[in-house]
């Protein structure tokens, strides 16, 4: 096969795999949804296998204090700066060609940050991983779409892709702290090598090859403008959690990606061939799916910050019980993505996603009942958290549905872009707005008064998180409404 076949072919394949009526997944469509969820779950691990190995890495390599943040934020603003650029590439010279670039650049990454013998060469292969992320996210998740017929089928395949994101996100640090323990934390990198190289090998024999109907002229001002203004954005919504929200850094960070992402939507209101068509952006499946998405990935996040300081400086748990710990939440939230293609079956996308998010909402807010008591408050923490993890994956599952639904497959590039994008700033803003708030409230306390200080600033931040969640289901209840979805569908 070469990647010249036309966008007909590939849009007629799962169709003629897959018997009419028949809700039943081919050997085939197996094989490629195994595939591409293995390449999704090494990157959801990526996002925080190095968590709990910071101050090893630090050590080790000499990082002074100060520079120990920049092994996440290289990842974090290579993979959102890059990620709507190379899904329009990919758009153009093959999803699959694409894929398979940004995997074998994972691969290198991987090698070249296991390897490092300085932090300079350390973060140049967390650049190599985040820039292998912004390609192979977008590119996955518009092969598995268009892999699959819109209805029960791709909102199965969709269910796994989403219990198996947030499960890689929850079992990063787990499997961080376990393999810097028993080898060392070069393993954190190693373990991508093996993977990738599998899934290189598998994903040719699986995936057919795809190519945009013409290949039109990249809108090179709006790829600059937007790509310069993602990384402003990530900047400043990193820079916060180190040097606060009210430092110039961060303010004029967050400024100057304002100013270019206003000026990227004016290029494309002008330019013949928009890298963005604002007709896609407006869509309000699109929009109010996105925000929605960006709701649960940046509460959830957050909740993972705060409960890491619950335990660790409240209840006095070691960083390898509380990577434990985690683990209850990433069994909760894999058991809601299994259920989740019954749940959107039986409520449809919009019903799941006021439920996902009620669900998350009422189980975090629980979690204001911890304490002080370590028996009481880990019991609450456990089953709240995996209460939560079924409300969080289901809100997922139903976003990446909502607003990816109802689009041709030359717009499937962009919709996915938009989606994988709102993953990455979900993770990397719920951390620094929860902490600050969560900071605010534990002021400077006397030693003596530490534990309950923090305390009180968890609690305080755990419940905005819930009322942040309700607002965000209250939003999507009004905004979004039943008739929308039927509208796309038209």
């Amino acid at each position: 096969m070469t990647e010249d076949l036309d966008r007909a072919t590939v849009t007629a394949a799962p169709a003629d795999a897959l018997p009419a009526g028949s809700p039943r997944m081919t050997p085939r469509q197996r094989l490629i949804l195994a595939v591409l969820l293995g390449a999704q779950f090494m990157i959801a691990v990526d996002f925080s296998i190095l968590t709990v190995s910071l101050p090893v890495i630090g050590n080790e390599l000499g990082f002074a204090l100060g520079g120990l943040q920049w092994i996440t934020t290289a990842f974090a603003l290579a993979s959102a700066g890059f990620m709507l650029l190379f899904s329009r590439i990919g758009d153009r010279i093959g999803r699959r060609r694409i894929f398979l670039g940004g995997m074998a650049l994972l691969i290198l990454g991987s090698l070249v940050g296991g390897i490092a013998p300085n932090p300079a060469v350390l973060i140049v292969g967390r650049v190599a991983q985040g820039l292998a992320t912004a390609a192979v996210m977008p590119a996955a998740l518009a092969l598995l779409t268009t892999s699959y017929p819109e209805g029960p089928l791709r909102n199965r395949a969709l269910g796994s892709n989403g219990a198996l994101l947030s499960l890689g996100f929850a079992a990063g640090a787990l499997l961080g702290g376990v393999l810097t323990d028993a080898l060392s934390w070069r393993w954190n990198f190693f373990v991508n090598v093996p993977v990738g190289i599998a899934i290189l090998i598998c994903a040719p024999l699986v995936i057919a090859p795809s190519r945009a109907e013409q290949a039109k002229r990249l809108d090179l001002p709006g790829a600059v403008t937007v790509t310069l203004g993602l990384l402003a954005l990530i900047y400043g919504l990193t820079g916060a959690q180190t040097h606060g929200w009210e430092s110039a850094q961060t303010l004029v960070a967050l400024a100057a990606a304002v100013v270019l992402l206003v000026g990227f939507i004016f290029i494309e209101l002008r330019v013949p061939d928009p890298l963005a068509p604002l007709r896609v952006l407006t869509r309000k499946t699109v929009k109010w799916g996105n925000l929605a998405g960006l709701v649960t990935l940046s509460m959830q996040s957050g909740l993972a910050f705060l409960l890491t300081l619950y335990m660790q400086e409240v209840l006095g748990l070691s960083v390898f019980s509380t990577g434990l710990a985690f683990a209850v939440v990433g069994l909760g939230v894999f058991c809601g993505g299994l259920l989740a293609p019954k749940v959107v079956a039986h409520f449809g996308p919009r019903g799941t996603l006021l439920l996902g998010l009620g669900v998350q909402a009422i189980a975090t807010g629980a979690l204001a009942l911890a304490g002080d008591r370590i028996g009481v408050g880990m019991t609450i923490v456990l089953i709240g958290s995996a209460i939560g993890g079924f409300g969080h994956v289901w809100a997922v599952v139903s976003y990446t549905i909502t607003a990816t639904s109802a689009l041709p497959d030359s717009e499937q590039g962009l919709a996915t872009a938009l989606t994988s994008m709102t993953q990455q700033i979900g993770f990397t803003v719920g951390i620094p707005v929860l902490s600050a708030i969560a900071a605010a409230k534990i002021g400077t306390p006397a030693p003596a008064e530490r534990a309950h200080a923090i305390l009180d600033g968890v609690t305080f931040g755990i419940l905005i998180d819930a009322a942040l969640c309700v607002l965000g289901a209250l939003l999507i209840g009004f905004f979004l409404r039943p008739k929308d979805l039927a509208a796309s569908r038209a």
